[in-house]
């Protein structure tokens, strides 16, 4: 099968196309690289351009392409809420120009990078971690901008498939973590803004990791979280394009959590982080961030079912790969 990846010079698209090519498919890498990387894209096709230009879009996706692996996004929770018309255009507009060519070009296939963070908040009695398990039937209700980006674009798409034009499989990400086992990628931002880079960060550079938010209705007051390894991730969209056609056969529209099935709480994390290292971090209590929310875990059970995929990797394989790939990225990527 030959793949197209947008956004397939970023981490997630990266690991993807690995994993992809891994499998024997072949991949093509459409990127602005805004924040991706070059590098990145060694091995594979490589096509430096913005996912919203229809004429390019028509020429990548005359060009053989089998499915596409939408990944392009704005993925920064509180700078959405600081900027919402930058991921309003960049996740929607964007990504309808994408569709549109896509039937354009005849082109069906469509895995669909969607969020965990599109589910309503749960409403808790108490603090049991198995109230925050969801299912792709839960009530939706992002809280924000970003997530009303990824909501939004699932709507389209649904629409979209319910007039036979597309077969889309919207891949709902939990809480990624690591890196390729390989190294052949992992997170490319030095300042990471995602959990386990600031704790990593904390740790490595003598600092004070501050867990944003111990008011929540969880087990110890953290957020709770289905914390998933990348390459855990990048294989159930292996298995998705493998099994599109079959899926989508009856709906051709289907949304499917991806995810570990075991809730995990921010303290939780840096107590596998301290276990897996022998070192500890000097932890301190603040606020949560703007657009944060208690958590929700998966129910990956449709992801067995429908895609024969489960998770393999483990906390701790995730904070091992992603210290090793922390140990080699200056030189990988020059910082």
């Amino acid at each position: 099968m030959k793949v197209l990846i947008t956004g397939g010079a970023g981490y997630i698209g990266a690991t993807i196309g690995s994993a992809c090519l891994d499998a024997g498919h072949e991949v093509v890498v459409l990127d602005d690289l805004s924040t991706g990387r070059r590098e990145y894209a060694e091995g594979r096709e490589f096509i430096e351009g913005d996912v919203g230009d229809p004429v390019l879009l028509d020429k990548v996706l005359s060009d053989g392409i089998d499915a596409v692996v939408h990944c392009a996004a704005s993925i920064i929770v509180p700078e959405s809420v600081a900027d919402p018309l930058k991921y309003y255009r960049n996740n929607v507009a964007k990504s309808i120009e994408l569709a549109d060519a896509l039937i354009r070009n005849n082109v069906r296939r469509v895995v669909f990078s969607s969020s965990a963070s599109i589910y309503a908040p749960v409403a808790t009695e108490g603090t049991s971690a198995e109230q925050f398990l969801v299912t792709e039937a839960s009530a939706v209700g992002p809280q924000s901008p970003y997530a009303k980006t990824k909501a939004m674009m699932e709507w389209v798409l649904a629409d979209v498939a319910a007039t036979g034009a597309l077969s889309v499989l919207a891949l709902r990400y939990f809480n990624p973590l690591g890196a390729d086992p390989t190294l052949r990628t992992g997170q490319q931002v030095a300042d990471q803004t995602h959990v386990l880079g600031r704790i990593m960060n904390a740790d490595l550079n003598d600092e004070i990791f501050t867990i944003t938010g111990c008011d929540w209705p969880t087990p110890d007051g953290s957020g709770l979280r289905d914390y998933i390894h990348v390459w855990d991730l990048a294989l159930a969209h292996v298995a998705a394009l493998e099994n599109i056609d079959a899926v989508c056969a009856d709906e051709p529209y289907v949304p499917i959590n991806i995810g570990t099935g075991k809730p995990s709480t921010v303290r939780d994390l840096v107590r596998a982080y301290e276990e897996t290292t022998g070192r500890s971090v000097n932890v301190q209590e603040g606020p949560p961030r703007p657009g944060d929310v208690a958590g929700v875990y998966a129910s990956a059970d449709n992801a067995e079912r429908l895609l024969g995929w489960r998770a393999q990797h483990t906390l701790a394989d995730g904070i091992r790969d992603a210290l090793a790939w922390q140990e080699i990225r200056p030189e990988r990527l020059g910082y």
